[in-house]
């Protein structure tokens, strides 16, 4: 397999360290925290520049408000909450006061998905990408490693309107070359194939890498494409692949209703009609578990990815 990994790290320790950077990088980017300080790794940029840095509490709604108020003075503020509280809990602050005025603001969410585990359903989030796609104007990024992450933090602070940046808190191999440019809007072709093109986001790039490389020992040759940006879509990359391979899979750690898999879909769908597979969770909620587990119980590890793909192929 070209991608290997030495070490694992938590996405969620990328934007820390890329939100670090920023302290140094920007003088105009604010951080604001809904008391998750040390879940949203955001203590070295409080290190650095304490002066722009605002501890809302437990007032996420709050917390929106005055991101919002912030770019009308020219500041570019970072938002950090769990993906639930980022999204489910604020929705109507984020439509109204970011999204139809177009206004600048970060709004960056960890423990996505399943895979936060044990602290259940409740905290655990499976249809953000849906819902803030949704919104007219709003970029949304899901990376898939702590390198992909920090490359992130950073691009969408000299983006200019409102971005939607998802990661994770399990610790996960780092495969992205440090080096790698992160373009948004831009999927990245990590492994060319001719049967099956494999589209995956987040922690399941990995899970599809596993998974292509398996069936290569099997003799199917497996397109592995990583899509970290889900709005804008990377249609050329996707219609360029199928083009080749007839046939689809796509990979990701959200319901399969409103994620990256019906966006391909609607996409396909309109220019290039795709026998597909999707490799989601099947529209429930989660529970109490580990990381591992629940990928394992709800169909979204390297496993699931292998049987969609000798699904697609039989």
């Amino acid at each position: 397999m070209k991608y290997t990994y030495t070490e694992k790290k938590d996405t969620r320790s990328g934007f820390g360290a890329g939100l670090a950077e920023l302290a140094d990088k920007n003088p105009n980017v604010v951080a604001l925290c809904a008391d998750l300080i040390g879940s949203l790794k955001m203590e070295k940029f409080i290190e650095k520049a304490p002066e722009r840095f605002i501890q809302v509490g437990i007032a996420e709604a709050n917390m929106m408000g005055i991101a919002a108020g912030l770019t009308i003075i020219g500041k570019i503020p970072f938002t950090g909450t769990f993906a639930n509280f980022s999204t489910s809990r604020v929705y109507d602050q984020i439509r109204q006061s970011i999204a139809y005025s177009n206004k600048n603001v970060k709004i960056c969410a960890s423990h996505a998905g399943l895979t936060l585990g044990e602290d259940g359903a409740t905290h655990q989030v499976l249809e953000d990408i849906g819902m803030m796609k949704m919104l007219p104007g709003m970029t949304v990024i899901n990376t898939c490693d702590y390198n992909q992450t920090k490359a992130a933090t950073l691009a969408i602070a000299d983006f200019e309107g409102p971005v939607y940046l998802r990661f994770g808190r399990p610790v996960v191999p780092v495969f992205i070359p440090e080096d790698m440019p992160f373009e948004i809007g831009k999927g990245i072709l990590l492994q060319e194939g001719t049967d099956v093109t494999i589209v995956a986001t987040g922690h399941l790039v990995w899970e599809s890498l596993l998974a292509a490389d398996e069936l290569e020992k099997e003799g199917i040759s497996c397109e592995v494409i990583n899509i970290h940006t889900i709005k804008p879509l990377d249609e050329e990359i996707i219609l360029k692949s199928v083009e080749k391979t007839g046939k689809i899979v796509t990979a990701e750690e959200h319901n399969y209703l409103g994620g990256l898999g019906e966006s391909v879909a609607g996409m396909l769908a309109r220019k290039r009609p795709t026998i597909q597979e999707f490799v989601a969770v099947n529209d429930t909620f989660g529970e109490s578990a580990t990381p591992a587990e629940l990928m394992k119980k709800y169909g979204i590890d390297a496993d699931a990815v292998k049987a969609a793909v000798k699904r697609i192929i039989a």
